[in-house]
């Protein structure tokens, strides 16, 4: 018989992370299960140095920061983490069960934080783009960079705010979008315009030029135009957002709107003792932050602590309402 836990926290993210320290406050007995091989979500393994300006008491955090931080939370707490295990299934009753690869794991409570699901880049669909080891989905190490000529393509958040990263320490920095209007937050916006990143809209990128191991220049054609641009790069980043997959999500008994889950105003599924948080979560007026999320964790977890103690209907103590 495996042992039972008050909270189990499906993902390891920033959302899921401050849930686990949330709940250790509520004195919770908490595991943490997520598919990956390290905690952190997006933020740590694919823009760990992206620049994020959405968490309260931080002008602007990186993800590694963000992460760092919140892990630091949870140092001096018992907290069970079981990485590279992916939940399957959930069997509900009085104990929640829940079916991963590895086996399987009982609770009194799930918190799924699983963000958008398993993630990868959404690739250049330019021939042979795969073989070029110069063209890059996310950043590690910015200062790799420095002094060098780097051309993003993008017109979202991580595609404007890693031309600003890059703009103080590159030789020449220039940003490639489809659109002539950019989808990220006005705010950057407004600095890239201000900044001496090469602005280059509309454009579409049409081919790579090379020697099969490295590429030297990009082509581009204009949008409804026969004119084309070619520009040369030491590092080419892709920023088209990603695909993510939610593997088994459908087939776990909770109502979805999508692919996402349905919660009311206490993060309650439609399922009794099962809540959701962050992206992977809907209701109406939604917005899709991390700060959003952060919210949503307390919530959350002091509504699994009154299923677990219904009787009781405690409400925490160690914070001032405002």
């Amino acid at each position: 018989m495996s042992e039972i836990f008050d909270i189990t926290i499906i993902g390891g993210g920033p959302v899921g992370l401050f849930a686990a320290f949330y709940a250790h406050l509520r004195h919770a007995r908490v595991k943490i299960i997520d598919s990956l091989p390290q905690l952190g979500g997006q933020p740590a393994i694919l823009y760990p140095e992206k620049i994020i300006l959405d968490i309260p008491a931080y002008s602007k955090i990186t993800g590694q920061e963000l992460t760092d931080r919140l892990l630091e939370q949870l140092q001096d707490v018992d907290t069970m983490i079981c990485l590279n295990e992916t939940v399957t299934a959930i069997q509900t009753g009085d104990i929640i069960t829940l079916e991963t690869t590895k086996g399987s794991h009982q609770t009194k409570t799930a918190i799924v934080a699983m963000g958008g699901g398993a993630f990868k880049p959404r690739p250049l669909e330019i021939d042979n783009a795969d073989q070029y080891e110069n063209v890059r989905y996310h950043v590690s190490n910015l200062q790799q960079y420095a002094g060098q000529e780097l051309v993003v393509l993008g017109g979202g958040d991580s595609a404007v705010d890693w031309s600003l990263a890059f703009e103080p320490i590159a030789n020449k920095t220039s940003i490639v979008h489809r659109r002539d209007n950019f989808r990220a937050l006005e705010h950057s916006v407004e600095a890239l315009k201000q900044s001496k990143v090469d602005i280059y809209t509309p454009y579409t990128p049409k081919a790579l030029i090379g020697d099969g191991t490295k590429a030297t220049h990009i082509e581009f054609s204009k949008v409804k135009s026969d004119e084309t641009l070619t520009l040369p790069f030491d590092q080419l980043f892709v920023n088209y957002g990603f695909k993510s997959s939610v593997g088994t999500l459908k087939e776990w008994g909770l109502d979805l709107q999508r692919n996402r889950i349905i919660v009311n105003s206490k993060q309650e599924t439609s399922v009794a003792g099962i809540y959701a948080i962050g992206d992977c979560c809907f209701y109406e007026g939604k917005v899709d932050l991390i700060a959003t999320g952060l919210g949503e964790a307390p919530t959350a977890v002091n509504n699994a602590m009154n299923f677990i103690n219904p009787a009781e209907k405690v409400q925490p103590k160690h914070s001032t309402s405002l």
